[in-house]
């Protein structure tokens, strides 16, 4: 692909509405009763759009599968790892975000995204382009089966591609969803890139569409494990709490919710990721305090290095 033609744009596009949509249908097999879904088709004055899904529902408290599309005169620094050498009139960005927030504390919170760039010149032809993505778990009780299932099924996903890619991007993982003023990472990682070029953009797209099978497939084993398990209010008090460190990441560091602002994007989209409950607590019970001791122990391993 050389010229990103309309027919192209659709044919990409078409890509990432069938990852949306096999992803929703993956969160709908996870509830006992029908789920409330809201699906929200909308424009961009600047250029392109999407389609925002929410679903909420007994297992899944709340869930956004959203996909967008959008153009633009300049790309905006929140979406660049590394500065770039060319120096091209517009870009072309599309993709899918996922954010899960179980209601059973024992089931982990759930991120993935896949996405596509696009450098344009005046008359459309791509003169780069990279693809960037992944998905991370953040368990509040974790255990060793959902963390081995979780880092084990993203390496066999990869080295279907690349034997270093798995090792390169968990840590990338790790390295990106850290809370520096917390000094803690967010969960137990998983894998994250940014700006590759896996071969050409057929084959780059086959990886991101490998990445989002991979992703519900682990995270529907995980939570169809842990979702009937028993809990008390000190287990939800312990949930709101830790989901604060979410919130607090996706609005401080995420460079996607800061593309999003930055590119003038639908704003009720861009904070779908937020959880539908949480609470900072100005002191913090026993309760919270014997919990996160155990959960730091825990996500502070290297959960890859033996893989």
């Amino acid at each position: 692909m050389n010229k990103l033609t309309n027919k192209e744009l659709k044919k990409l596009e078409s890509v990432f509405t069938k990852i949306q949509r096999n992803i929703e249908s993956g969160l709908n097999t996870l509830f006992v009763t029908n789920p409330i879904r809201v699906a929200k088709v909308w424009k961009r004055d600047q250029g392109g759009g999407g389609k925002s899904i929410s679903i909420t529902g007994d297992t899944i408290e709340k869930a956004a599968v959203n996909f967008s599309s959008i153009s633009g005169k300049q790309l905006p620094q929140s979406s660049i790892a590394e500065e770039l050498n060319t120096k091209s009139n517009k870009f072309h960005a599309m993709g899918v975000s996922v954010i899960a927030h179980p209601m059973n504390p024992f089931c982990a919170t759930s991120h993935m995204n896949v996405r596509i760039f696009l450098e344009l010149s005046k008359n459309n032809l791509i003169e780069n382009w990279w693809i960037g993505g992944g998905f991370d778990l953040t368990p509040f009780f974790p255990t060793i089966d959902e963390s081995s299932t979780w880092h084990s099924k993203a390496k066999i996903c990869l080295d279907n591609f690349d034997l270093k890619y798995h090792k390169n991007f968990a840590k990338n993982c790790d390295d990106y969803f850290y809370l520096p003023h917390r000094k803690e990472k967010r969960g137990i990682g998983g894998i994250f890139f940014d700006q590759l070029k896996h071969k050409n953009i057929e084959d780059s797209l086959d990886l991101l569409n490998a990445v989002a099978n991979c992703y519900i497939e682990s995270y529907l084993y995980i939570v169809n494990v842990n979702k009937d398990k028993k809990f008390t209010a000190e287990d939800r008090e312990f949930q709101l709490y830790r989901r604060g460190r979410y919130v607090e990441f996706n609005l401080l560091f995420d460079r996607g919710t800061k593309f999003g602002i930055e590119s003038n994007g639908r704003t009720d989209s861009i904070l779908a990721s937020m959880p539908p409950a949480v609470n900072w607590p100005f002191r913090l019970s026993k309760n919270i305090i014997r919990n996160e001791k155990k959960l730091l122990r825990f996500i502070n391993k290297s959960w890859n290095q033996h893989l």
